[in-house]
């Protein structure tokens, strides 16, 4: 599957516009580990990967244009794809991982709130960096194919319009925790063209 999602500040109002009329899937909290190696090589590519909550994911970007209207990352969650992509075999994921360099940088702590609106998946997050705090909201549509990654963009957006969320650039949670906490990370990201600095 591919998600396609789009990240908003999430203040007092956005949250009550979002949640209106949205069903409420439950809340949990999810901790992230990000691992790349010393020279950056996956997150250079925009490669995240990461255990959530113990488990190994790799997102992968669908196209790299800086100015896209929403995020578009295949996400691969079997270790099978995972060893593929990353060109490593073994039989310890994690194990194989250490030995070819990989290493963790950051350690996100999330309590998300899940909603569902329509064909919406609605994330609010309350993130814990261990010295501060980061808050957002992701609008999310899952698709199956590349064909049809733009409508799902053009959704995203008019329903953003139409329930009026503040529509501005913003940092993810990586990213954010980068600007902050890893600045020579965060640098080497913006000069190799990766990500835009706002």
């Amino acid at each position: 599957m591919i998600e396609v999602e789009k990240k908003f500040i999430l203040s007092p109002e956005n949250e009550t516009r979002l949640i209106t009329g949205s069903e409420f899937l439950g809340e949990r909290m999810q901790t992230d580990v990000y691992y790349d190696t010393e020279n950056f090589s996956l997150s250079l590519k925009e490669w995240w990967l990461r255990t959530r909550n113990g488990a190994f994911e790799l997102k992968v970007p669908i196209t790299h244009n800086l100015d896209r209207l929403a995020e578009q990352f295949e996400e691969l969650e079997e270790e099978g794809q995972i060893r593929k992509v990353l060109n490593l075999p073994g039989e310890n994921l994690a194990e194989d991982l250490k030995t070819q360099g990989y290493a963790p940088f950051a350690k996100i702590v999330t309590t998300r709130r899940k909603y569902r609106r329509g064909h919406f998946n609605i994330d609010l997050d309350q993130v814990d960096y261990g010295t501060s705090t980061y808050t957002i909201a992701e609008i999310e549509r899952m698709v199956s194919t590349e064909s049809e990654i733009e409508a799902a963009v053009t959704e995203i957006m008019s329903f953003a319009k139409e329930i009026d969320l503040t529509i501005v650039r913003i940092r993810g949670k990586v990213m954010e925790y980068l600007k902050r906490h890893r600045p020579e990370h965060y640098r080497a990201l913006v000069n190799a063209g990766v990500i835009k600095d706002f």
